[in-house]
């Protein structure tokens, strides 16, 4: 059974001047999902959570989340909803609870309790009582993530939250996600130019280049599908070459330090060994790689060509 459909947009465009920024844009978001939102730096994600958020009017197309119009249902869609966008803005010289109370007090007001247990999800229960400007930059932006949890969202956006951090904050806030939406249930909305943030911690994912949509649906369904890059350990190498290129499926060849990396759709790959073999070429090591970075690359070139 589908889960229901959290949020849609349908032909949803934003113009500035003669430039079009979204442009039909056309989006599915289920109830559970951690959306990952991907796109070259331009692409128009940051335009697309604005809209999201009601920050920025669309030109032209339609959102609706929880099955119904922003538009017409603002202030009751958005009572639902928590965001983060970019990086987190606090009063400096102000605690960490201190600063969620004032956030609390223009949502409408939330309970000393609710507070305490969104510090202690994104673990700064501990630090709820220093002043923000004694922080690290991780612990704002998880301080920032606790910020659009008040008010017990249903669905939260969150625009590049790891920005800036360092590997063990990166960790922290791939954690925190999963558990937000394992634990919580909360169906995320997350934009990274961390490919492999989003390769480990998305279900599902839609890219997006030039404001328009290029791909979407579950992460794993599109890395398993399409042309795979294969790394080749074979000798000689130059035969090796010449006898994957006579392949018709093959993409693309490249040596890579000792190794040849193919591009070739994953159910060719056991005949590249045969071949290779067939021709007295010894294979030392046939590995398949699929990663989300090489997608996400060989994806948008070719959109970007198609324009």
């Amino acid at each position: 059974m589908h889960e229901a459909v959290v949020l849609q947009t349908h032909n949803l465009s934003k113009r500035f001047k003669n430039r079009w920024a979204v442009h039909d844009l056309n989006l599915e978001v289920r109830r559970g999902d951690v959306f990952g939102f991907l796109g070259p730096n331009g692409a128009g994600k940051s335009t697309t959570i604005r809209m999201l958020l009601s920050l920025v009017q669309p030109t032209a197309g339609e959102i609706l989340l929880f099955e119904k119009r922003l538009r017409s249902h603002r202030n009751e869609i958005l009572s639902h909803v928590g965001g983060l966008v970019e990086a987190a803005d606090f009063y400096l010289y102000l605690t960490a609870r201190r600063n969620l109370q004032v956030v609390a007090r223009l949502r409408g007001g939330c309970s000393a309790k609710e507070i305490d247990e969104v510090l202690e999800l994104v673990g700064l229960r501990e630090r709820a009582d220093e002043r923000v400007k004694t922080f690290s930059h991780g612990m704002r932006q998880r301080l920032g993530i606790a910020q659009a949890l008040l008010g017990s969202p249903e669905f939260i956006i969150l625009d590049e939250p790891t920005t800036g951090l360092d590997p063990q904050g990166i960790k922290e806030v791939r954690e925190l996600i999963k558990r937000l939406s394992t634990e919580r249930a909360i169906t995320i909305f997350l934009s990274s130019h961390l490919l492999s943030e989003i390769e480990q911690t998305a279900t599902s994912m839609a890219i997006i280049n030039r404001g328009k949509l290029v791909v979407q649906g579950r992460v794993r369904d599109l890395l398993d599908n399409g042309a795979s890059i294969v790394r080749i350990d074979a000798h000689p190498q130059e035969n090796a070459i010449a006898v994957l290129r006579r392949h018709p499926a093959v993409h693309n060849v490249r040596a890579r330090n000792e190794g040849l990396d193919v591009t070739v759709p994953p159910e060719h790959i056991s005949e590249l060994n045969a071949m290779l073999v067939a021709e007295g070429v010894q294979v030392r090591a046939l590995i398949p790689r699929r990663s989300l970075e090489e997608y996400f690359l060989s994806i948008t070139e070719h959109a970007s060509e198609g324009l």
